[in-house]
């Protein structure tokens, strides 16, 4: 990897991590259309780094509330708001924990082909399209049920192409959230999710003998945390204005372009 390989990678990770597009798809594409060598275990780690830091960074003030009112429902001072959302992002990140230690090995290089996530890219887009239409945005809280069923709909995320952010907010859409908030509970909801895949890319990291090359490793998670932190504040602010048919028609391209060049590969 060279320096320019380096900054692109994480640029992309921090622009599509939280964008509806697939940052996972996005990353494994990339190297394969241009020819690049695998970016490498400790790239990853540092890059989910820096997404990490830029949406914990971004909701600070949330989080510190929601964290505080957690600590207090577990003492005993009730459950307020904050603390029922606390709750419910724990409730949320079941699915997809259980889903991905579920998965074998080759399961996980199956999901990763190219038609694999251009099929995903499409079917997913179409999706969002349908619950962008029918979205009635009555509610800005969460229910315990919209807690299990946003869980449900992110652990299908793992198969690339899908979204993590694209799919969490297609279903607070189809379950009456209101935009700004869907995006608002996808993003907290990233947040255990993101550590814990990024916690186990690091285990693997510590038992492996890669040689890790600490300046590229910076490099990643600095960039990829500005990045995320800009994209994330342009994504909402973006969100009520033109809503999410710009990114229907953005992975709705992509995916017809992805089967035109694979196909043509095979």
């Amino acid at each position: 990897m060279d320096i320019f390989q380096a900054i692109a990678l994480a640029v992309l990770q921090g622009l599509t991590e939280f964008l509806p597009i697939s940052s996972s798809a996005h990353l494994i594409l990339l190297p394969i259309l241009v020819g690049w060598e695998d970016q490498g275990l400790a790239f990853d780690v540092a890059v989910h780094v820096g997404t990490l830091t830029a949406v914990v960074v971004f909701y600070r003030k949330d989080l510190a509330k929601i964290i505080g009112a957690w600590a207090g429902s577990i003492v005993g001072k009730g459950f307020n708001e904050e603390a029922k959302l606390a709750w419910y992002v724990g409730l949320g990140t079941i699915p997809v924990g259980l889903v991905g230690i579920s998965l074998s090995d080759p399961m996980q290089e199956a999901l990763r082909s190219p038609l694999v996530i251009a099929g995903a890219t499409i079917v997913f887009a179409l999706l969002l399209w349908w619950a962008e239409k029918r979205a009635k945005e009555q509610r800005d809280t969460v229910t315990l049920m919209d807690a299990i069923m946003v869980g449900l709909f992110q652990a299908i995320a793992l198969i690339p192409g899908t979204s993590r952010s694209g799919i969490t907010i297609t279903a607070g859409l189809l379950l009456g959230l209101k935009r700004e908030y869907a995006a608002k509970f996808s993003f907290l909801l990233s947040i255990p999710v993101i550590a814990l895949a990024g916690s186990l890319k690091a285990l693997e990291l510590y038992q492996s003998d890669i040689v890790v090359l600490w300046d590229f490793m910076f490099i990643g998670a600095a960039v990829s945390a500005v990045v995320a932190y800009v994209s994330i504040a342009w994504f909402l602010k973006l969100l009520n204005k033109v809503g999410m048919i710009p990114f229907v028609w953005y992975r709705l391209v992509l995916g017809i372009v992805l089967i035109a060049v694979f196909i043509g590969q095979a």
